[in-house]
């Protein structure tokens, strides 16, 4: 695979609409930056990246992505310090994870230096939408989708790799509550549940919409087998605290490798806090609840960082959990933006300059 490029073609937007934006009053990925990064894949080869003016992109109806689903993306953000430097955390783990899901949807790999080099280029130019200050952040939006028409049912042979960019703020969720899944499952053994593909997510908004009908927020996915075990909170992974023990879903073919969960995991460990992965049984955290050896849950995710959960339903009955003054997931949520910010020290390499 080429991981370098010796060029990427800019052209500037004649005029920022920058000043047209209350970053006070952000709602989360409604509002976009000035450019953006587009580069196709065509004749088996990914053609020269251009970052242009954001703007409408032209597809034929019978585009494959529109029929066969061929769409995958990532999460990132680019968060600035008190020095006005700007850093990206963890991106190459998005960049693998990113091409993971390209081989799962029988998709071409992106280079690195296109994705790498594309991201440093367009934040250079966006400098001015990353505002400093712990919360905000430019949330960051690579994705791949299948541009070739025709309806055949077979992979595309032409793709769009693109990355836009939306200003956005700290995320205060307010409580939430969910719903354990007793019928429906977010992905199944053999399937492609580890892959960011966008098919994923459309398949949660239906089961969503009912929990929500129920005064729930999200529901957390069980599995596909039995509904005995929890996998995934929304579009989050779930992490739960039994007396001082935290446990969290293995990944798999069902499970997502997220970022955050991974930077968890090793922040909770290195503080002495035991971390299992291993199924966790619903029966398991009713029990739990009922003892009072359930302290937390909490889901972790780009977005959020770490939302923690209030509360749960299951058959019928509703289930609330302590609230504690020192939570874990408060302590690893601040650790954890310390890091992104430059706050803290990083002695783990997380922290990627532009």
């Amino acid at each position: 695979m080429e991981t370098t490029i010796h060029k990427i073609e800019v052209e500037q937007a004649k005029k920022s609409k920058i000043n047209q934006v209350d970053f006070d009053n952000l709602s989360f990925g409604d509002v976009f930056t000035d450019h953006m990064m587009v580069c196709d894949f065509r004749n088996g080869v990914w053609e020269t990246p251009k970052i242009i003016p954001y703007q409408p992109i032209t597809l034929e109806p019978s585009a494959r992505v529109f029929h066969y689903g061929q769409a995958i993306f990532e999460g990132m953000k680019a968060y600035k310090d008190d020095q006005d430097k700007v850093w990206l955390f963890r991106p190459e783990d998005n960049f693998k994870r990113l091409n993971t899901s390209c081989v799962r949807m029988a998709m071409p790999e992106v280079p690195e230096g296109y994705f790498f080099e594309g991201l440093k280029t367009l934040l250079q130019l966006e400098d001015a939408w990353i505002k400093p200050g712990l919360g905000n952040s430019l949330y960051l939006r690579p994705f791949v989708i299948a541009s070739q028409a025709g309806i055949i049912a077979s992979p595309a042979t032409e793709y769009k790799f693109m990355i836009i960019c939306s200003p956005a703020q700290a995320y205060y969720g307010g409580e939430v509550r969910v719903k354990i899944a007793e019928k429906y499952s977010r992905a199944a053994d053999g399937g492609f549940g580890f892959a960011k593909a966008a098919g994923n997510y459309a398949g949660q908004f239906y089961p969503t919409q009912l929990a929500q009908k129920e005064g729930f927020q999200q529901v957390v996915w069980t599995d596909a087998n039995t509904h005995e075990y929890i996998e995934e909170a929304g579009t989050m992974n779930v992490f739960v605290r039994i007396d001082d023990t935290l446990y969290t879903s293995p990944t798999g073919d069902r499970i997502l490798d997220g970022v955050t969960r991974k930077s968890v995991i090793t922040l909770a460990k290195d503080q002495g806090i035991t971390v299992v992965e291993r199924p966790v049984k619903v029966a398991e955290l009713i029990d739990a609840q009922r003892t009072g050896a359930l302290k937390e849950m909490f889901g972790s995710g780009t977005a959020a960082v770490i939302s923690p959960i209030s509360g749960f339903g299951y058959k019928g009955e509703k289930y609330e959990l302590p609230k504690l003054e020192s939570s874990y997931a408060s302590r690893l949520k601040k650790q954890l933006t310390d890091i992104q910010y430059n706050a803290a020290e990083d002695r783990y390499g997380w922290r990627y300059g532009v």
